[in-house]
């Protein structure tokens, strides 16, 4: 076997592997979403305002979580109606934790659930907002609201985008706090807390919000392409720290501090962020953000307290905090980034290394999809876009391969000349590339743009919620999922199930788009006669269908575009070697690699 055999072997040998490698460690995406996360009873905490920060202190016992979900069960509670959004807040520590996303369900069955974001302590899948203010100078800590005190509802009888309500507590020692919350049309709660002091003496507060999650979501995902998991933005520095790493804090103190504490001097934001949901905290002004997680009640916090503010007699504080829960929808977001002024919240969706080329990406299919209508058009719509950006580069390649076509005769002239001499092949090889300005290098480059490319389409459809349960047409209802058709239900003519994606049934029983992505490759290669050597011709003949095995079980969104990228390719592949004399017999070589099966059989 010579050497451009063995090179070839090699690398067709590692693309099979990667694409093994990449099969197995990928999870499939569930049919539908698990319901809740697992039950979780930790208790609630309270920072203590220092001169150096807060730290999240218990205020009970481990037993005293069932008086505090007892608690909550009786707490009244004010509704939240927006025309996205439905739940409640308890007058109980005055939490946001009850949170439905009306336009999301979890799953496409008809008569699938309202997605659930938060839910109260007690429930499972415990996860909330709480807000209040931390003691430092002239005020004990009994004398601050905590999370378990029974605020009353003075302005207001639900939270509506036209209606914010108002809650009150006086401590009897001197000092009234109030509590306005309202919301908008999406998803961003403002909370804006005073606290007015009517004692004799000055004292000193700081405010705070919090976000605590009870245990793991249920749909953790737990795939390397995917953040889950603590995500912050610090004065323009964007940290991330996953579910797993999060106990770290705690269990490695000389790695880092029980409470990861990041000083956020002018714009910043934290919460958590699942694969389409998220909760974060946006302080106006300098902060403390504070990540946490506490291994003897299973809980992760996320924290932002305000500066410690001093407050005279007759004076009054106020600290205002804008907390967003809802779905990761990149309109929405940008919104909030570009009107509301909070600092690179975009990056809270997950873009990964391929930033560059992801948001762009996802600019113009977001844009397409609204111009057309339907994601699956958009997706196609988006391949001829880049193909038409590419097409100088492509032009060069094809140009290029088609001179190299028409060198094939002297090349073998001189392969035939140097017979055993290498050295002599080569120089008479450049030369003859310098003489006719041929640059045989031109035509990889395409296929190395078209890597990252892919990658970051990939990225694209797997992260943002604008491609959840996206429809095409026919059986193709969610673009996110793997393709649902198979013979089992001849390619979708017949009511019967796939094979469940991740299966060994569902990686040999393909769908029909994988078998249109292994067709175009195909047609692709038929543009050119079969290698002459055996070896090259061989696996190039398998090739088209290897990558069909492989690619089977990736999002159907992103076969749609390698099925289009495939077809254009050809058209401007024939066009172009058209142009520059070559006469492609396409059908001519399938009949010549149908012989050749034939007499190798």
């Amino acid at each position: 076997m010579d050497e451009q055999n063995r090179n070839l072997l090699l690398a067709t040998g590692l693309s099979v592997i990667v694409m093994l490698v990449w099969f197995m460690v990928a999870p499939p995406e569930p049919r539908q979403d698990p319901s809740q996360a697992t039950d979780a009873t930790p208790t609630a905490t309270t920072p203590v305002a220092t001169g150096t920060g807060t730290a999240a202190q218990p205020t009970g016992t481990a037993g005293s979580a069932d008086t505090t979900a007892t608690a909550l069960a009786d707490a009244p509670r004010v509704a939240i109606v927006t025309d996205r959004i439905t739940g409640s807040l308890s007058l109980l520590g005055g939490r946001i934790d009850e949170l439905h996303l009306e336009d999301y369900k979890t799953s496409l069955d008809s008569d699938a659930e309202t997605v659930t974001l938060l839910a109260p302590q007690g429930q499972p899948g415990a996860y909330y907002t709480t807000n209040g203010w931390a003691p430092a100078e002239g005020i004990s800590a009994t004398q601050v609201p905590t999370p378990n005190t029974l605020w009353s509802l003075v302005d207001g009888d639900q939270l509506t985008p036209t209606t914010p309500i108002t809650l009150a507590w006086d401590n009897g020692a001197g000092q009234v706090f109030n509590r306005t919350i309202s919301v908008d049309e999406n998803y961003m709660f403002t909370v804006e807390q005073k606290v007015t002091n009517n004692g004799a003496d000055p004292i000193a507060l700081a405010a705070y919000t919090q976000i605590t999650r009870h245990g793991e979501p249920a749909d953790l995902k737990n795939f390397f392409i995917l953040h889950e998991g603590l995500v912050r933005m610090s004065d323009g520095i964007l940290d991330e720290t996953n579910y797993d790493d999060m106990p770290e804090y705690d269990f490695n103190p000389s790695e880092r501090s029980p409470a990861d504490v990041v000083q956020v001097e002018e714009q910043g934001w934290i919460g958590f962020t699942d694969h389409y949901w998220m909760t974060t905290i946006a302080p106006k002004g300098p902060f403390k953000s504070v990540g946490k997680y506490n291994p003897a009640q299973d809980t992760y916090l996320s924290e932002a307290v305000h500066r410690k503010q001093s407050i005279a007699p007759g004076a009054t504080a106020v600290a205002t905090t804008q907390i967003f829960a809802g779905a990761k929808e990149w309109a929405a977001i940008r919104g909030y980034e570009r009107e509301g002024g909070i600092e690179g919240f975009l990056d809270s969706i997950d873009w990964g290394w391929f930033w560059y080329l992801t948001k762009p990406i996802f600019a113009a299919l977001h844009y397409l999809n609204e111009f057309i209508g339907n994601m699956g058009w958009a997706i196609i719509g988006l391949t001829l876009l880049i193909k038409a950006i590419l097409l100088p580069l492509a032009y060069k390649s094809y140009v290029s391969m088609a001179r190299m076509k028409e060198l094939q005769p002297e090349m073998e002239k001189l392969k035939e000349a140097a017979g055993d001499d290498r050295q002599k092949m080569q120089q008479g090889m450049m030369e003859l590339y310098k003489k006719k300005k041929v640059n045989p290098a031109a035509g990889c480059l395409p296929i190395l743009l078209q890597i990252p490319i892919f990658f970051s389409l990939y990225k694209v459809i797997f992260v943002t919620i604008e491609l959840r349960h996206a429809p095409w047409f026919g059986p193709f209802q969610d673009l996110s999922m793997p393709d649902p058709t198979s013979i089992i239900n001849l390619f979708g003519l017949l009511p019967n199930a796939a094979p469940e994606p991740g299966s060994l049934m569902a990686l040999v029983l393909i769908g029909i788009l994988p078998l249109l992505l292994g067709i175009s490759m195909w047609m692709q290669q038929k543009l050119n006669p079969a290698p002459t050597d055996p070896t090259q011709a061989m696996i190039f003949a398998w090739m088209p269908w290897v990558f069909m095995f492989m690619l089977g079980s990736f999002a159907s969104g992103l076969i749609v575009y390698w099925i289009a990228n495939n077809t254009i390719t050809f058209a401007q592949q024939y066009l172009i070697m058209r142009s520059q004399g070559v006469k492609p017999d396409v059908f001519g070589n399938i009949r010549e690699s149908f012989k050749r099966s034939k007499s190798d059989g």
